[in-house]
C-alpha cells in the first residue's frame, strides 16, 4: 500500500481539533479545578444535564476509539484478555478495561480523572449493563445512578414511559448529581442550555441532509462520524456546538454551490460514481485505509445509521427549552440502539429512497451484539423494499485481529462491479 498523504484539513475540522484537545486538558486538570467527573455512554446521554452541574463527561466508547485510531487497542484488548476477558466481549470494553490497567492514559496521552459519578443510561445495549459492573468494581465506593430506559417494542414513546423516566430522573439522576457535585439542580440553566442543543441539532440536520444532492458535498459515515462528534458526547448544550456547526454549515453550502463532492484524507473525491446507505459502525483500526477503498471507487455514503446512535434528529425530534427534562426523557428513548427492528428497516428503506443510494451496505461488527442483531434481516427487507443491490462485510470496532484488509478490499470490489453491471442494464433500458 502507498504511504499515506498529509490529510486536508478544513477550519471546521481545526476548530473541532482544539475543542477536543480542550475537553481532554480539562480532564486531566480535573483536580485542579475542582470539577467533578462523570463516566457515561454515548447512546442516550444526558450531556447537558452533567453539564449543568458544572460536572466533565467522560465517555468510555469514545476513549475506545480513539485509541483504536491511535493504533493502540491491540496492546489494551490484550492485557484484558490476559485477566479474564473473553475474545468474544466487545472490544470497546476491552479497551476500556485495558486502557485502566494500563494506568488511564487517555487518547491525547493525558491522564484522565477517576469518576467521581458513574452514570449508566441505559438505552438498548445489554453490555453497557456488565461494562458498568466492571466499572464499579474497578472505582470501588464511587456512587452509581441507573437511568433505565424502555425499549420501544411497539415503535412509540407512551406517557407512561416517559412518567417513570421522569420519576428515575427526578429520584435517582439528579439527587446523586447534587450530592456529588455539592450543588442545586438548576433548571433555568438546563433550560437555557436547551436553547442551544435545538439549534446545533437544527445545523446538524441541514448538514446531513446535504448529502441528498447529487453530487453529495459530504460523507455521511467516514467524515460523519466527525461531524456528529462534538453533540454526541461534550459539547451539546454550548456556544461552542453552535458555532462549530455553524462553521460546518458554511462550508458545506460553499461546497454545494461549487458543485463539489466530499473532502477525504486522500483529497476531494471529484467523481460521485454510486452513492451508498451504510448500516453499522465503522472500523476503528484501520479507519483511513477502510475509507480510502471507498475513495478509490468513487463510492460516498449519502447516510449511515451509526451517525443517528446518539441521537434520530431528521425525524423531527429536537431538545426542548420549555420542557428540559421530558425532552431528555424522549431523547433517550429515541437513539438509534434504542428502536425496534422494524423501525430500523423503516428509517434505513427511507435513506435509500430520499437520498438517492444506488446500494445499500451493512458492515457487521464481530464483538458488537446491539447493531449485528437482526442485521441479514435488515438487508433482505431492504433489498425487496428498496429494490437496490445490497453488500455485506465484516469487521470490528477496535480490534485489528478482525480487520481483513484484502477481505473487504475484494468483497467492496466484487460488490461495486455488481452496481456497475445494474447501472448499464438501467441505462439500457431508458434507451429502450
Amino acid at each position: 500500500m502507498a504511504e499515506p498523504k498529509d490529510a486536508i484539513k478544513e477550519n471546521s475540522m481545526i476548530i473541532q481539533k482544539e475543542m477536543l484537545a480542550k475537553q481532554f486538558k480539562e480532564l486531566s486538570m480535573a483536580t485542579e479545578l475542582g470539577k467533578k467527573v462523570v463516566y457515561t455512554f454515548v447512546p442516550g446521554n444526558l450531556t447537558e444535564l452533567i453539564l449543568s452541574f458544572d460536572m466533565l463527561p467522560v465517555y468510555p466508547e469514545i476513549n475506545a476509539l480513539q485509541s483504536g485510531m491511535r493504533k493502540k487497542s491491540a496492546e489494551y484488548i490484550r492485557d484484558a484478555e490476559k485477566i479474564g476477558f473473553s475474545e468474544d466481549v466487545c472490544t470497546y470494553v476491552k479497551c476500556d478495561i485495558g486502557m485502566m490497567l494500563n494506568g488511564n492514559i487517555g487518547p491525547t496521552g493525558e491522564k484522565l480523572p477517576p469518576p467521581d459519578l458513574l452514570l449508566l443510561s441505559y438505552t438498548g445495549c445489554f453490555t453497557f449493563l456488565k461494562w458498568f459492573e466492571n466499572l464499579e468494581r474497578l472505582y470501588p465506593g464511587v456512587p452509581v445512578a441507573m437511568l433505565h430506559t424502555p425499549y420501544q417494542e411497539d415503535g412509540n414513546i407512551s406517557k407512561d414511559q416517559i412518567d417513570y423516566m421522569l420519576k428515575q430522573l427526578k429520584e435517582e439522576v439528579i439527587p446523586k448529581m447534587e450530592q456529588v457535585s455539592g450543588q442545586k439542580y438548576d433548571h433555568a440553566r438546563l433550560s437555557k442550555m436547551m436553547e442551544n442543543s435545538a439549534k446545533a441539532e437544527d445545523l446538524l440536520v441541514k448538514i446531513l441532509e446535504s448529502a441528498k444532492n447529487v453530487p453529495s458535498p459530504i460523507d455521511a459515515y467516514f467524515a460523519g462520524v466527525y461531524y456528529i462528534g462534538p453533540i454526541f458526547t461534550a459539547f451539546r448544550g454550548t456556544q461552542e456546538a453552535v458555532d462549530y456547526y455553524t462553521e460546518l454549515w458554511k462550508e458545506v453550502q460553499e461546497r454545494m454551490r461549487l458543485g463539489l463532492g466530499p473532502v477525504t484524507p486522500e483529497g476531494e473525491i471529484k467523481e460521485e460514481k454510486f452513492r451508498l446507505v451504510v448500516e453499522g459502525p465503522p472500523n476503528w483500526t484501520n479507519f483511513r485505509e477502510f475509507w480510502k477503498i471507498f475513495y478509490d471507487m468513487g463510492a460516498v455514503i449519502v447516510a449511515s445509521s451509526y451517525t443517528k446512535v446518539g441521537g434520530v434528529y431528521d425525524t423531527g425530534f429536537r431538545h426542548d427549552p420549555k420542557e428540559p427534562l421530558e425532552s431528555l426523557a424522549k431523547y433517550c428513548m429515541g437513539v438509534y440502539t434504542n428502536l425496534n427492528l422494524p423501525q430500523r428497516v423503516e428509517m434505513l428503506e427511507n435513506y435509500v429512497k430520499d437520498y438517492k443510494a444506488d446500494g445499500f451496505l451493512i458492515n457487521s461488527i464481530k464483538s458488537c451484539n446491539s447493531f449485528s442483531a437482526g442485521q441479514l434481516m435488515i438487508m433482505r427487507e431492504i433489498e425487496q423494499r428498496a429494490s437496490v443491490p445490497v453488500g455485506f462485510i465484516e469487521s470490528d470496532l477496535v480490534d485489528p485481529r478482525y480487520f481483513s484488509y484484502a477481505n473487504i478490499k475484494n468483497r467492496l470490489e466484487s460488490y461495486f462491479q455488481m452496481l456497475e453491471q445494474r447501472k448499464i442494464i438501467l441505462k439500457q433500458e431508458e434507451v429502450v
